[in-house]
């Protein structure tokens, strides 16, 4: 198959351009090397080529002859203030759009793309006396006295870990968790509207 790989400078992205041509896979890579995510004086990959996913006039020629699309280039992070949403919008949700607006021109019709854990807000809590709650965001005065396990917000009382599972509702608290959901969002749109198949991994951290 010929895959073209955003993002492919990044940890991940690079890696799966590796495992890909290590199964002999004809891989296209294309990233833009964010400095805030590379560094000023990062360098491209061989046989990656300097590209915005939001530019869909250079994306076209990458995507001729284009088996799949495996979507990793974001802009990372937590989007600690609501000044961060502005570059999270666009690198994350501008270039998810233009990228399947480019695909749909040139009949590329399969997309693997990272999404996150973030989506989910922060994990899941157990109250002893009211079961599964959600829990308020942790404030910066949290962190700084050593409050890191919010309580139950009906009672107060220390509230347990529990496993989320892949159906659990989403409740995404920053600008990073609210840009990947809304990529899942504009693949889930694109499918229904151009026929495509699309498939949203949900990444922990790593």
């Amino acid at each position: 198959m010929r895959i073209l790989v955003t993002g492919a400078a990044g940890f991940i992205g690079g890696e799966i351009v590796r495992q890909l041509r290590e199964r002999g896979h004809d891989v296209v890579g294309l990233d833009v090397l964010l400095d805030r995510a590379h560094g000023a004086d990062a360098a491209l990959p061989d046989g990656v080529h300097r590209v915005d996913v939001r530019d869909e006039a250079a994306l076209e020629p990458l995507l001729a002859g284009v088996d799949a699309v495996c979507h990793q280039a974001a802009m990372v992070g937590l989007g600690l203030t609501v000044h961060d949403a502005p570059d999270y919008a666009q690198h994350n949700v501008v270039g998810t759009a233009a990228l399947l607006s480019a695909m749909t021109r040139t009949g590329v019709g399969r997309l693997v793309q990272a999404s996150s854990m973030v989506v989910y807000g922060g994990g899941r809590q157990a109250c002893p006396r009211h079961g599964v709650v959600t829990t308020r965001p942790r404030t910066a005065s949290d962190l700084e006295e050593g409050r890191f396990d919010p309580p139950c917000p009906a009672c107060g009382a220390p509230v347990g870990w529990a496993l989320v599972p892949e159906d659990a509702p989403v409740d995404p608290r920053n600008a990073y968790a609210a840009t990947k959901l809304a990529q899942e969002h504009l693949a889930v749109a694109w499918v229904e509207q151009a026929g495509g198949s699309a498939v949203s991994l949900r990444y922990h951290n790593v």
